[in-house]
């Protein structure tokens, strides 16, 4: 699925697919959308878990197929309806669905986090929720769906340990990731690389009003050496992020490093564009320290 808005550079916006699950609505980003293509059955896979269908083979390519009402909760799928074929983390997974209502254009500003009554912070499986002309378009974490049926696809941190012994390291480091569980895990993994000194942000927005204030104070260095950053996050993306980060005679001289699981062909020639330092796919931890460890001359 080829999307316009992927050819722009640092919109602050995002393309959300709405789709139809036991009468509600929900949203994806399409960025990570391969293609849709209609329900075909599947083979069903021994011991799997629950929310897997099965797999199947579109264009001489397995895809493990899920389903996504039994990870809401909302019962089990029936035959017939989608399948949404998505990318992310290196991973293909087609996750079945009733119905498409159709693409959505919007600004990163216009997503609200959910409330702590309905996502808890480690454990919702929403990243977000828009108001679309009166509806509620539910936005969901598919990273960390995929996560909770198969947590060998998230982060790691035992690959730190196969770096070897390692010195702690005040460099101060900003992190911007909008998920608590990612952030959490992120920000433990390069503490136990050595970086004692990151600060987490939760949003775009946030890390870039830190880098504001620091550099209206004259604390840049102080503050800031290496700013890490998903795409993803509500209020601004990592893509603005980056972009006003180099557009700023103060604060382009930061080296910025990517690491999101949007890191594909398309979103890396974005990210250069942009004057990405250095682009990481999650989960990869151990090359994300390795990478920090270059750009800051460890």
């Amino acid at each position: 699925m080829e999307s316009k808005i992927l050819m722009e550079s640092g919109t602050n916006e995002l393309e959300v697919l709405e789709f139809v699950i036991a009468g509600n609505s929900y949203g994806i980003n399409v960025a990570k959308i391969r293609e849709i293509i209609n329900y075909q059955p599947v083979t069903p896979v021994p011991n799997a878990h629950p929310s897997i269908e099965g797999i199947f083979m579109p264009r001489d390519t397995m895809i493990t197929a899920v389903d996504l009402s039994n990870c809401l909760q909302l019962g089990e799928a029936k035959p017939g309806g989608l399948f949404v074929v998505t990318n992310f983390n290196k991973l293909d997974i087609a996750f079945h669905v009733e119905n498409v209502v159709g693409i959505h254009r919007v600004s990163w500003t216009q997503i609200m986090k959910p409330e702590a009554t309905l996502s808890n912070s480690n454990e919702g499986i929403s990243t977000g929720i828009v108001n679309i002309k009166g509806k509620l378009i539910v936005i969901l974490d598919f990273e960390k769906i995929i996560s909770d049926i198969n947590p060998e696809t998230s982060i790691k941190i035992s690959e730190v340990d196969q770096l070897g012994e390692r010195k702690r390291n005040t460099v101060p480091i900003v992190l911007a990731e909008d998920s608590a569980l990612l952030n959490k895990l992120v920000r433990d993994a390069l503490n136990k690389a050595g970086y004692t000194n990151v600060l987490s942000c939760a949003d775009g927005q946030e890390a870039w009003d830190i880098l504001k204030d620091a550099e209206n104070k004259g604390m840049i260095d102080e503050t800031c050496k290496l700013v890490i950053t998903d795409i993803e996050m509500p209020r601004m993306d990592g893509f603005r992020l980056l972009k006003l980060i180099k557009e700023d005679s103060k604060l382009n001289h930061l080296p910025v490093v990517i690491f999101s699981s949007l890191v594909n062909d398309e979103m890396r020639r974005k990210g250069e564009s942009l004057g990405a330092n250095a682009q990481l796919s999650k989960p990869e931890i151990g090359n994300l320290v390795m990478e920090v460890d270059a750009l800051v001359n460890v």
